[in-house]
């Protein structure tokens, strides 16, 4: 896996991708530690509304930005976003009232909506062989695993020596850092074949995307990732520290082991895809993820909760959660031609933050109103559906290599 790297375009895109993921992690503990400080015990619906606004924008703002894009060379457009999220993270420290934090967060998650679909359209040109890209693509889910398990634990060293607030220079100087590596390469830059309206542009990729079956499927994992995933993001906090009754490093503890089921499956991912259809792997980790979450709602109705069968069960949806969203690269790059993969990797950005969308607050909703077994049989019951839906989508018989979309006249 690791050989890729001897790549220098790709080994300076992944550095610059890690640093600006780290950053990104402790800009978000530091966030917290501010909604605190300005709004006290209202610091939940804080950050609530800072989580909505940031998938709002995610939603709304990448396919604009795709488009725009277009006329763009990709390493000018990856270097001014990473220069707009530094400007916002040396901004955050200053803030004295909350509507300032919602104004800062629509900037910095609407500069990422805007800079993460054109970054990873870039990879499948950086590293044109299949089994380099999924290598590629099972390195950058560790990257995110291991920000989710690092930056807690970074944070914690940092605030001996420093000020929460200082931890939002860190994060500007980790996208100057990004910036610099990115300017330091060559990046592929294909134009449209012909000039298409800015509605067309916009829009190209949501259609390209719902054209093609396979990624109609994917659609619907995408649907069972979210639905999983939810339930271990939102409510793990209130599942260990309100029902279970333990302390907050036991949540810790618990979500870390979401994160390894997460790793352990990018790891192997590699050489189970040179054996097996992209559709079988990413419906077994469906399958894997649902399992785990019906066995929890099992035993929660029979004998009540407990945190050794949460943390297995969390390590459970981990592996089904990589195992569904590591390939979809694999997939992107196949449904359409160079040209378009900003596009399309946008379709997949918007439509996948949309299921998020859904599924963050009727986790919450559930949970808060109804409990534990009645949330973890809700979300499963939605993640079932998703997964039917993706099998119905997405025909068996789909040859790996088709291109649906290569000639499209979208």
């Amino acid at each position: 896996m690791l050989s890729i790297l001897k790549n220098r375009t790709y080994r300076h895109l992944f550095a610059a991708q890690l640093i600006a993921v780290m950053g990104t992690g402790l800009a978000t503990i530091a966030l917290a530690l501010l909604a605190y400080d300005l709004a006290g015990d209202q610091a939940g619906l804080v950050l609530g509304t800072a989580l909505t606004i940031k998938m709002f924008s995610y939603v709304i703002v990448a396919p604009i930005a795709s488009a725009l894009a277009e006329e763009l060379p990709r390493r000018a457009w990856l270097v001014s976003l990473d220069i707009i999220r530094a400007v916002v993270a040396l901004a955050l420290p200053f803030v004295d009232q909350i509507w300032q934090i919602y104004v800062l967060i629509f900037l910095l998650q609407s500069s990422s909506a805007a800079f993460t679909p054109v970054f990873q359209a870039s990879i499948p040109d950086v590293l044109p062989d299949e089994e380099d890209y999924t290598n590629a693509l099972s390195l950058s889910r560790l990257a995110y695993d291991l920000e989710s398990l690092l930056s807690p634990a970074l944070a914690a060293a940092l605030l001996t020596i420093m000020a929460f607030g200082t931890m939002f220079f860190g994060t500007a100087l980790g996208f100057i850092a990004s910036a610099l590596l990115v300017v330091s390469i060559t990046l592929p830059s294909p134009k449209p074949t012909r000039r298409r309206g800015i509605y067309d542009r916009t829009t190209r990729g949501i259609r390209l995307y719902l054209k093609t079956p396979r990624l109609r499927g994917l659609l619907g994992l995408n649907m069972v990732a979210s639905a999983t995933g939810a339930m271990v993001i939102v409510n793990t906090v209130v599942a260990v520290r309100g029902e279970l009754g333990l302390g907050e490093n036991m949540v810790a503890w618990a979500l870390a082991s979401f994160g390894a089921g997460s790793m352990l499956a990018a790891l192997i991912l590699p050489r189970l895809l040179t054996k097996s259809s992209d559709r079988r792997i990413m419906g077994a980790g469906a399958l894997i993820s649902l399992a785990a979450l019906a066995l929890l709602a099992v035993q929660v109705q029979l004998v009540g909760l407990t945190l050794l069968t949460l943390i297995f069960a969390w390590l459970g949806i981990g592996v089904g959660y990589s195992t569904i969203l590591t390939p979809s690269g694999r997939l992107l790059r196949r449904s359409a031609a160079a040209e378009d993969r900003p596009a399309i990797f946008a379709a997949q950005f918007t439509l996948s933050h949309g299921c998020w969308l859904i599924t963050y607050p009727l986790s919450g909703w559930l949970m808060s109103q109804f409990g534990t077994g009645p949330a973890l049989w809700g979300l499963a019951t939605l993640g079932v559906a998703g997964l039917l839906y993706a099998w119905q989508q997405w025909p068996a018989r789909t040859p790996s290599s088709e291109c649906d979309n290569t000639t499209s006249p979208l």
